[in-house]
């Protein structure tokens, strides 16, 4: 073999490694995020419903064709905003058979950017909770419909009442007292993931009676770090946007086992749904989320808390009294 042909081939060989090191990552799970084709085909074909996670207001202005509202944004028609425990799952059962949602049903829930992707997120963390194995999320929600050269329609929907029984999977679920053990240390096997941002994590943004974060938590991995960024066009400037990538995604959690328990959490359980469905596309077998999250475990003053940080009642309540005094200014001046 001539020099030449020795260093061409060595030069393929290296490429080939090359191209192997920076090929695109894979969804695991790809069904369980759609694109507008395939959800235009499953509605055609029916037994496919799409979801509006946005506001009624929203949904009523312009929507995808044939898709429902729950009458209102998803998270608050979904959950309870007192309660965080799903006991009782009748009225789920309820709410879905009403709106036309059989066990049979492939559910789509869309939303229309960076303010309702966890709504959509939460509906479909909240149907994998309940058994329901053809749960989706329209990938680049509603933007990604109208960017296929969809139309929207202002009609509303309403379809025929059915029948939808909860088959619940209680591992995907994550309780408070499952949280206490791994802060405990007694259990280290299990993977936590802090989806809050970086200054929640670290006791400067309070939301709570206290700041800080869980002991023995694996990452703070905030559920904006995990999403794609585009140039805007306008400014030039780099920006996040509502689209789930797997690359992005696949480089988020590298750290972290995808065979062994990882449990998500935010501030209210919200912001981790979304971090619950990226793991699920991604393939860890045994993920979950924390609904009770940070909001019930910062105020319960028995659970132990790295970087603890008080909320200050104090300072609040004086910026208060500031305002209120700028305010009665302005109305005096006024007279």
């Amino acid at each position: 073999m001539t020099s030449s042909v020795k260093y061409f081939a060595r030069y393929v060989v290296l490429a080939l490694f090359a191209w192997a090191g920076t090929a695109a990552a894979e969804w695991a799970n790809p069904g369980l995020l759609v694109s507008a084709d395939e959800l235009k085909k499953g509605m055609e074909q029916g037994n496919w419903v799409a979801v509006d996670c946005r506001s009624l207001k929203d949904y009523a202005a312009g929507h995808i064709p044939g898709a429902i509202s729950l009458g209102k944004r998803c998270k608050k028609a979904l959950r309870d905003a007192t309660s965080r425990v799903f006991v009782n799952t009748s009225k789920y059962e309820k709410l879905f058979g009403k709106v036309g949602i059989s066990n049979d049903t492939h559910v789509v829930f869309y939303y229309d950017g960076m303010g309702t992707m966890t709504d959509a997120s939460t509906g479909f963390w909240i149907m994998e909770y309940l058994g329901h194995d053809k749960a989706h999320v329209l990938n680049g929600g509603i933007d990604a419909w109208r960017k296929a050269g969809n139309r929207l329609d202002n009609k509303p929907v309403k379809l025929p009442e059915t029948t939808f029984k909860a088959n619940v999977v209680p591992s995907r679920y994550s309780d408070t007292d499952e949280i206490v053990a791994i802060a405990e240390g007694k259990r280290l096997d299990t993977q936590l993931i802090d989806s809050r941002t970086a200054k929640e994590h670290q006791g400067k943004d309070i939301r709570a009676l206290r700041g800080g974060h869980i002991p023995h938590t694996k990452v703070n991995i905030s559920h904006m770090d995990t999403l794609p960024k585009e140039k805007n066009k306008k400014t030039g400037k780099m920006e996040t946007v509502a689209y789930l990538d797997e690359d992005a995604a696949a480089k988020a959690f590298a750290d972290l086992d995808k065979n062994k328990r990882v449990v998500t959490h935010c501030q209210t359980g919200t912001r981790s749904t979304l971090t619950y469905l990226q793991l699920r596309a991604l393939g860890f077998k045994d993920p979950a989320n924390w609904d009770d999250s940070w909001r019930v475990y910062g105020s319960t003053l028995d659970y132990p808390v790295e970087g603890e940080q008080w909320y200050n009642f104090a300072g609040v309540n004086k910026k208060i009294k500031n305002l209120e005094n700028k305010v009665k200014a302005l109305e005096k001046a006024k007279k």
